[in-house]
């Protein structure tokens, strides 16, 4: 189909002149003669076949026809505006919004993230951190990256790697725990995942009445090892995770002994159509990952 030409500089005098009501002040904006703004209303009646101003002595008034036509004019202008922004340095800057449970965030994505940027500098990247909680729909996102079975329903998910869990403590502590049943007696820091601990005891072979954990309960990894290098008990947290506080020596790991709870997955929804920077999102991320 063959648009007819459209008449932009006339639409864009109609524009000003509705929103200031006077063709001098929508002059002035545009930095043309009064003259020159009426004469492309003008012709903006003539091909419409209407008129989209009463002429007043004090100005203008937009008619009912002005008024069906202005807010798509005005939203069109708009559209156009912000894909004109979007072109930065020979590309069209995306925007890709990626919800990232907070610990994933912190302790791995971070600090890769100014490779990211160097390498694809047209990507806005904006990250929505949580405790694993997330709904994709409801908060517009369009990528998550979730701990889990990699079971959710209506999502896409694809497995990034594994993060199992080990106990970590400030040094003071793990200077007193030789074996894992030095644990006995200690503050034990869970998550709601009530079985991890239980899990963790069996893979140390500690089969037969192994220690009950009652220490505090937390909703993210972040706050209980948080917790932990405060010295207020020992945590049940993947080191991979943590990899910078264990190599300064703020933390250490015990025991050479995990458990496996799950693995970190890049989820979207299955209705969704992947735009060209999800597509480099994820092949960056799956190339850091195989790293």
């Amino acid at each position: 189909m063959v648009r007819p030409h459209l008449p932009l500089n006339a639409l864009r005098a109609f524009e000003a002149s509705a929103r200031h009501l006077s063709f001098t002040r929508a002059a002035i904006e545009l930095c043309v003669t009064q003259a020159a703004v009426s004469h492309q209303v003008k012709i903006l009646e003539e091909r419409l076949k209407v008129s989209l101003f009463k002429r007043l002595s004090r100005g203008l008034k937009v008619t009912a026809e002005g008024e069906a036509l202005l807010p798509v004019v005005r939203d069109s202008f708009d559209r156009m505006s912000d894909m004109l922004e979007c072109f930065e340095g020979g590309y069209v800057r995306e925007i890709l919004t990626v919800g990232v449970v907070g610990t994933f965030a912190v302790g791995w994505l971070l600090p890769r993230l100014d490779h990211f940027h160097s390498r694809y500098p047209h990507i806005e990247l904006r990250l929505s951190t949580n405790n694993n909680r997330v709904d994709i729909a409801a908060e517009g996102l369009d990528y998550a990256i979730r701990f889990g079975s990699g079971a959710w329903h209506n999502t896409d998910a694809h497995r990034l790697f594994e993060a199992p869990l080990s106990a970590i403590c400030v040094p003071e502590i793990a200077e007193k725990l030789e074996r894992p049943e030095d644990l006995t007696g200690k503050v034990l820091l869970r998550s709601y995942r009530s079985d991890e601990w239980a899990g963790w005891f069996e893979a140390a072979g500690m089969i037969s009445d192994p220690p009950i954990a009652k220490g505090i309960m937390f909703d993210s990894s972040l706050a209980m090892v948080e917790a932990a290098l405060q010295g207020a008990g020992v945590a049940l947290a993947p080191p991979l995770m943590f990899h910078r506080q264990l190599t300064a020596g703020l933390l250490q790991q015990p025991f050479d002994v995990f458990v496996s709870r799950g693995s970190y997955w890049l989820t979207a929804l299955k209705s969704r159509v992947e735009t060209p920077a999800m597509l480099v999102f994820k092949e960056w991320l799956f190339e850091m990952a195989s790293d």
